[in-house]
């Protein structure tokens, strides 16, 4: 559909224009950017790998966020706090968009969430998209304090607080976190708009997230299952706003094999082959909507630099990013 357009209220946004256009998939990277051992990433190099990146001409990097470590997951995700680990990254980078995927948004007070958002999107210089999910780790919700049966309406009404939050001045919010009154926000987002990405269903329904969010970041699925879901995006977007664009995002796991012509064979959420098959697959995702790849090399057998390299090389020309945010945007601020 390349005749859908981006909502004007976040056309300007650096990091959603230069991550998602209609019809067009860019590529971005999760960290930790490399193998775990026992579940755990060593984040040395991580913020040269960022720039190298950066460099490349990738869209976006990616953050998870793992308040606790569960070892029936064996998986730390990035170590530290997502907003200080971006806050360190942006203040090493220049262009490229930086994205949570997704903040436990149950587990926090969406306010914090909002300031925390904000603050990170204004000293980019716009460059933050907030992706939140509603937890997969059981374990997590007594730790906290917290009814995980809430979770789905702990989500609904964490957006509504922070969406209000960050747009509306003295806003009058009463919801299951609190009632707000007579009080602002601040900062509010330097382009006026917060972009709020879905990470997962966040036990919402397709019509509600199409409703409330900017987009939607999915697991990575077979072509022939994930298009469905793609469809079912696109509908109901634009049932809710017809002509308007909301990107669908997904992740991808890869260990790209010596031959660039490796057939593929299944790893865990992806696949390990030949950069010329990663290709022919993402060819496949952009044929059929998807916007936004972030790919995940956990279980890269290659070290990371050669992997940013190779697709820097080969891939990326054939997926580019969008727009790039100079380094002197005004609403940034100085360091």
């Amino acid at each position: 559909m390349t005749d859908l357009t981006l909502d004007p209220a976040l056309a300007t946004h650096p990091g959603y224009a230069r991550t998602f256009q209609s019809g067009r998939l860019t590529l971005g990277l999760m960290f930790p950017m490399g193998p775990l051992v026992d579940g755990v990433p060593d984040m040395r190099g991580q913020v040269a790998l960022a720039q190298r990146a950066e460099a490349a001409g990738f869209a976006a990097l990616w953050s998870r966020d793992v308040p606790l470590f569960d070892p029936g997951f064996n998986d730390a995700g990035q170590i530290y706090d997502p907003w200080v680990w971006l806050a360190h990254v942006a203040a090493h980078t220049e262009t490229i968009a930086l994205s949570t995927a997704g903040i436990v948004l149950p587990l926090r007070h969406p306010l914090h969430v909002a300031k925390a958002a904000a603050s990170i999107d204004t000293l980019s210089g716009g460059r933050y998209l907030l992706g939140m999910a509603s937890g997969d780790r059981a374990a997590e919700y007594p730790a906290f304090g917290i009814d995980r049966d809430s979770r789905g309406q702990r989500y609904r009404e964490g957006v509504e607080v922070i969406r209000r939050a960050t747009q509306e001045r003295f806003p009058d919010i009463d919801t299951i976190h609190g009632h707000m009154s007579g009080l602002d926000f601040l900062p509010k987002p330097p382009k006026g708009r917060l972009p709020l990405l879905a990470v997962g269903s966040a036990r919402q329904s397709v019509q509600w997230l199409t409703s409330n969010m900017d987009g939607w970041v999915t697991y990575p699925r077979p072509l022939a299952e994930q298009k469905p879901r793609v469809d079912l995006w696109r509908r109901a977007a634009q049932d809710k706003a017809p002509g308007v664009f909301k990107p669908f995002a997904q992740s991808l796991f890869i260990d790209l094999t010596d031959d660039p012509d490796g057939a593929p064979s299944e790893i865990f959420l992806g696949y390990r082959f030949g950069r010329n098959r990663l290709i022919e697959h993402l060819d496949g995702l952009q044929d059929m909507g998807v916007n936004h790849v972030t790919i995940n090399l956990r279980h890269s057998t290659k070290p990371p630099a050669a992997v940013i390299d190779e697709l820097g090389d080969h891939v990326l020309q054939h997926f580019p990013t969008h727009a790039l945010v100079p380094a002197s945007d005004p609403e940034r601020i100085p360091a």
